[in-house]
Order: C-alpha cells, then structure tokens, then sequence
C-alpha cells in the first residue's frame, strides 16, 4: 500500500527497513548484499526478504527509487522490550532469572539506535534506482560476552537460566557494510559496551523516575514466547 501510494503521488525516494534475519544460517564471515538469501528459516525472515522482492518489482514497473536497509539487531534507550539488550538490562537489574539460549557461544552485530538513525538520513538524502544495504556495527560479540557487559553496567550478576537453542533462531550475524560505506558514507560510531553502558544509564534514570511501567508478556520475532519484563510506556496526552 505504501509503495502504491509512493508511486501514485511521485515519492522521489522510497526507504524501508528490511532485516539481517533474511541471511537466516549463513556461513559467510561478513554477510553480504551481495549473498543469495532464498532460505528464510524463520516467519519473519521470509516476510522481508518477500518486501525486497516487491519493492524491487514496483522498481521496476514504475521507476520507483527504492533502498531497503538490512538492520543488524538494533538496540538502545526505549527499545524494543522483547529484545535481549532492554531484555537483560531489565531483567537483572530488577534481580529476576534471564534466560540463555543455547551456550552462550552464539554471536550477534548488535548496532546502537543513533548508527542506525544515521544510516537511514543518509539513505534518504541519497536516493537510489533500487539498493540494498546492510546497517550494523561489522563486529559480532558473544551472548557470554553481552551478559557479562550488562553485569558489569547494571553493577549486579545474573541469575542465569541455560535452555536450548530455539528454533528459527541463527547462531551468528555480522554485517559486511562496505556497500553502506562507500555509497552512503555510512559508518558506526557506537562501540557495543558504549552502547550498553548508555542504555542501561537510561533504563535506572527512567526506572527511578518513577514513569509509567508495567509488566507485559512478549513474543518474539518467530512467534515463540518468552518471558515478561518491564515495559516502559508514554504517557496518555489528553487533546
């Protein structure tokens, strides 16, 4: 429906949010634009890669500027509550059991919100006939790694609860963002422990503050549930 209308009204560039999950089990060190990604192993995976193929196509058809931007597990302030960086900041903080997925071994490129807001300006400022990009840090870190970084930052250890891998779940990302280098300028400035280090500042600023916050059940992205958390929400602002 957006793109029906981008083309109707003459959008001059249209940008969208695609996923690293559409790699789904790659094997490649970096993961490249330039990689075959037709096995989608999860649900939400498949629909991406399907918004690729339909954004190229009204491309095609109508001339329409189209770049999809391929996140890498973005994460900061005000994040999504079903992710593990507000997950585990949340969860130990509050000195409730997470759960590990797997040994601890698995590895995601983990990109703090202001990289990825960067990476979209720029986009939009840069239009394209159809690109796709990757956004992230081009680094991974270790799940083992993560939890002992919000250890570290929220000044408490973790109760620590070891399940097996989940299902749709990949073992590894890390994104190749040469592409966004050099025809967007894009590059990552936020180290991961930074990152963590700023969000987790954030989550005991707004925790003390006293703002609205519940807790709420989750889901995941493929469709699998998972444990509740604090949720932080806005206020009702009355017209």
């Amino acid at each position: 429906r957006l793109m029906e209308l981008s083309h109707k009204y003459g959008v001059r560039n249209f940008v969208f949010a695609s996923s690293s999950s559409v790699y789904g089990g790659s094997k490649s060190t970096y993961f490249s634009e330039e990689e075959a990604v037709e096995h989608p192993v999860s649900p939400y995976a498949a629909s991406k890669k399907a918004c690729e193929l339909l954004a190229y196509t009204y491309h095609h058809l109508y001339k329409l500027n189209v770049t999809g931007l391929r996140f890498f597990t973005v994460y900061g302030p005000r994040g999504r509550p079903d992710m593990a960086p507000f997950k585990f900041i949340d969860r130990i903080s509050r000195g409730v059991e997470i759960q590990q997925f797997g040994d601890g071994s698995s590895s995601r490129d983990y990109t703090y919100i202001d990289d990825i807001v960067d990476g979209i300006v720029r986009a939009v400022d840069r239009p394209h006939r159809y690109e796709i990009f990757n956004l992230g840090k081009g680094s991974g870190t270790s799940l083992g790694d993560f939890i002992s970084l919000v250890q570290k930052h929220v000044g408490k250890e973790a109760k620590i609860k070891v399940l097996p891998d989940q299902p749709g779940d990949v073992p590894y990302t890390c994104a190749d963002v040469r592409k966004a280098q050099q025809m967007l300028g894009y590059r990552s400035k936020v180290p991961f422990e930074e990152g963590i280090r700023r969000t987790a500042k954030w989550y005991k600023e707004a925790f003390e503050s006293k703002e609205c916050f519940e807790v709420c059940p989750e889901a995941q992205a493929n469709g699998l549930g998972r444990a509740p958390s604090v949720v932080q929400l806005a206020p009702t602002v009355a017209n």
